[in-house]
């Protein structure tokens, strides 16, 4: 099928076709790729894609994939525009591997009637990452468990957890949508003790955007589900996230007034860094993560407190900006320059967000 001047194949039209005589070009990002994929193919990720069209040759026609479709069909276009003989497969990479591969995966050698089962089918991440490590936290080792979850992010997360906090994993399988994994909790070997210095994650959160601070909590809970200890250092206009909704009654000088009269009133009242539209793009993106089982701003938050997350506000920015400490949500550390620097030494990522 045609749709302007570039062709749309079906995932049975794809499957039939002889690789060789076309160039694949797989849009999907990197840790897509480490749960199944086609040899040859050329992987240009979608948030590279603007340097990464000149790499696509013209001497045979061009077949682009995406997970889904929606992504490959805008490429497309766009490469048709540039004088690609070029199709996209429809239903993207799912589509196909769902054709191909449902039928020929393995299932699970210890099924989930001899283990503890936890059922993480439908949590987003780093909810199915969050549940596990909650789950095995307070159990012998020994403890063997059943996990099922339908994020295709899990099948790369699942093992590289275990490979970092040590617990075994004993098999893992895809079938119908579904990805099941067999985990042993084991002794964790003293080269791989977690609470050790140089594994802490620091996280300098800037910004007092809704998409950002997402973000910065999404990778901090998954950080101290592996067991790692987390701070998260709020400075300038990062420190509204930690602002209470309510009112709180404080003396504050005139430009103090001003100036939280002017700033947003906590993490409902964020706006997105793009496509705003004077609050209606912040409604929209919650709207869509309620729809795709995506933990909401506030439950990552509550969630990121209850696992050990550091929240240090920082004081000098809190000075500069008028805010007191009694305006802050429970569970903030007020810090400093040092604080930052003591947490920083001691890890092996420190982002700025």
């Amino acid at each position: 099928m045609e749709e302007a001047g570039f062709k749309t194949i079906t995932p049975e039209e794809f499957a039939g076709l002889d690789f060789s005589l076309y160039t694949l070009v797989d849009l999907r990002e990197p840790d897509e790729l480490l749960i199944s994929s086609i040899e040859g193919a050329i992987n240009i990720p979608f948030s590279k894609i603007s340097g990464g069209l000149s790499k696509i040759p013209k001497d045979k026609p061009v077949i682009l994939y995406c997970h889904s479709g929606d992504l490959s069909e805008e490429i497309a276009e766009l490469l048709y525009e540039r004088g690609y003989d070029v199709s996209h497969v429809e239903g993207g990479y799912a589509a196909y591997r769902k054709l191909t591969e449902g039928d020929t995966v393995k299932p699970t050698k210890n099924n989930k009637a001899s283990r503890e089962f936890i059922d993480a089918k439908g949590l987003k991440c780093p909810g199915p990452i969050v549940k596990v490590a909650d789950y095995l936290r307070e159990k012998p080792d020994g403890t063997k468990i059943h996990v099922e979850a339908t994020e295709d992010a899990f099948y790369s997360d699942i093992r590289i957890w275990c490979e970092r906090t040590g617990n075994t994993l004993e098999n893992i399988s895809f079938e119908e949508g579904i990805i099941r994994a067999d985990i042993t909790k084991s002794e964790r070997p003293a080269e791989k003790t977690l609470v050790s210095a140089g594994n802490d994650k620091t996280f300098v959160v800037f910004s007092g955007d809704l998409d950002k601070t997402i973000a910065a909590f999404i990778m901090a809970n998954g950080a101290a589900a592996m067991g790692r200890n987390v701070t998260i250092f709020f400075t300038f206009w990062g420190l509204n996230i930690l602002r209470r909704p309510d009112k709180v009654k404080v003396k504050k000088k005139f430009i103090e007034k001003m100036f939280g009269f002017m700033m947003p009133r906590g993490t409902r009242k964020l706006g997105l860094s793009r496509m705003n539209m004077a609050g209606m793009g912040a409604k929209m993106i919650r709207s869509i993560m309620k729809s795709k089982g995506v933990s909401s701003l506030e439950e990552l938050v509550e969630s990121a407190k209850a696992h050990g997350v550091h929240l240090v506000a920082c004081q000098m920015s809190m000075d500069i900006m008028g805010i007191h400490k009694e305006e802050l949500i429970d569970g903030v550390e007020l810090g400093g320059v040092s604080t930052f620097l003591g947490s920083g030494e001691q890890s092996d990522m420190s982002l700025f967000i």
